[in-house]
């Protein structure tokens, strides 16, 4: 197999929030949707794009290169399924009741969110009466939403969308988005529909991945398809400006293998928290504007490639069996970057119903559901969901107590 270079030889790219520069410092060669789980007897050619990423050298904002176009991405039989994790479902639950306390209390309170999914986070802000709508183009998880009693549209979010919600359900006191905002290219679409919606004290507040955090964990297959944007609070402060906001508050979050919360206002509105100064500080502080930072963390990525391939081949060369755990879309990255196919890893297990059955993307390895595992247990599991590796784990514990070992990638290939 060619190695792609660690320092691919790309032609620059115009940043889609600033117009400035982007730089690529990491080529994860060509890659298929990472959501995109075919049937075994499907056909067609699988679409596959250039999965490149790079930092613009005038706002600081880490994104990819090429657009994947959204339709194929976000749709009817979109898998993913919020609610699928204890973890996350209590994350989300929180979320709600933290705004229901500070932000929905006044008159006629109304919420919007941004891909809202199945519903997870809304339902406790319905579930207490409050006028809320979710807006979700892909219409199989809105359903589900919509049976727990969420109201959805079914749409992507835009401002075309936005002026209209804002014409027939008035302004909202606050707009929210949980790993949705970094899908979405188009943000002057997106902060044009959000100044026309909010209310004048209202704020928007996403949480997406942290490019500190991926920098530090190596944890590369965060990079795939649906994550255009990878935020940290500079970059953020930087767009928030270039489209009429302000940055007044931030908040590191530990779930998806590391989140920050934004919230941003219009100027003059709110105060600014501590907590902003002190995270800008620190990226200033560790040089994330520059280069250095991301040039590592691609010749990082490839030794972690070099590595893994290294241990799955050899297990395959002693007749070891090697099963993965978690048909994630971050593992679709893993696979096809270094190589994985059926060979290495002969089956996946998971736990979402539209994913049993079916093959991951790319590599085709057979997608299974999770009794397999413990019914017929191999000596090694590939932990894809390794964001979700202490609820795995203590779920999981028979696994280990039977002798089986854990395989991770994140920060670096390690057994144990």
């Amino acid at each position: 197999m060619a190695k792609p270079s660690a320092r691919p030889a790309q032609p620059a790219a115009a940043c889609r929030v600033c117009g400035g520069t982007v730089s690529a410092f990491l080529d994860l060669g060509r890659q298929p949707l990472s959501d995109a789980f075919r049937k075994p007897d499907e056909t067609a050619q699988e679409f596959s794009f250039p999965l490149v990423v790079g930092n613009c050298r005038d706002c600081s904002m880490t994104q990819l290169l090429h657009e994947v176009p959204r339709e194929r991405m976000f749709h009817a039989e979109y898998p993913y399924r919020s609610s699928g994790s204890t973890t996350m479902t209590a994350h989300f639950t929180a979320v709600a009741e933290r705004f229901l306390a500070h932000e929905l209390g006044g008159a006629d309170p109304f919420i919007v969110e941004i891909g809202s999914n199945d519903g997870v986070m809304l339902r406790t802000v319905a579930a207490a009466g409050v006028r809320h709508l979710g807006v979700d183009p892909s219409s199989g998880v809105g359903l589900t939403a919509q049976h727990g009693g969420v109201r959805v549209r079914d749409d992507f979010f835009q401002e075309s969308t936005a002026r209209d919600i804002a014409a027939t359900e008035g302004r909202a006191d606050v707009i929210y988005a949980a790993n949705t905002f970094c899908h979405i290219p188009y943000v002057d679409s997106i902060f044009a529909g959000i100044d026309a919606l909010l209310r004048p004290d209202g704020i928007f507040v996403f949480e997406d991945p942290y490019i500190g955090d991926i920098l530090d964990r190596r944890s590369f297959d965060q990079i795939y398809d649906e994550h255009f944007y990878f935020f940290s609070a500079t970059s953020v402060r930087a767009m928030a400006r270039n489209f009429g906001f302000e940055l007044v508050d931030v908040e590191r979050l530990e779930v998806h293998g590391g989140e920050v919360r934004y919230t941003l206002a219009r100027p003059g509105r709110r105060r600014a928290d501590a907590r902003v100064a002190a995270l800008l500080d620190a990226e200033a502080h560790r040089g994330l504007a520059g280069p250095e930072p991301y040039e590592r963390f691609a010749r990082e990525v490839y030794a972690i490639r070099e590595d893994l391939r290294t241990l799955l081949t050899g297990l395959r060369e002693q007749g070891v069996r090697v099963v993965g755990y978690g048909a994630t879309a971050k593992s679709a990255t893993v696979n096809n970057f270094c190589g994985i196919g059926p060979d290495l890893v002969e089956t996946v297990y998971d736990t979402t119903p539209e994913k049993q059955g079916r093959l991951t993307p790319g590599t085709h390895i057979p997608v299974a559901p999770m009794a397999g595992f413990r019914a017929d247990p191999a000596p090694y599991a590939l932990l894809y969901a390794w964001n979700h590796e202490t609820e795995i784990l203590a779920k999981e514990s028979a696994f280990r107590e039977a002798g089986g070992r854990w395989i991770r990638y994140v920060p670096e290939v390690r057994v144990d």
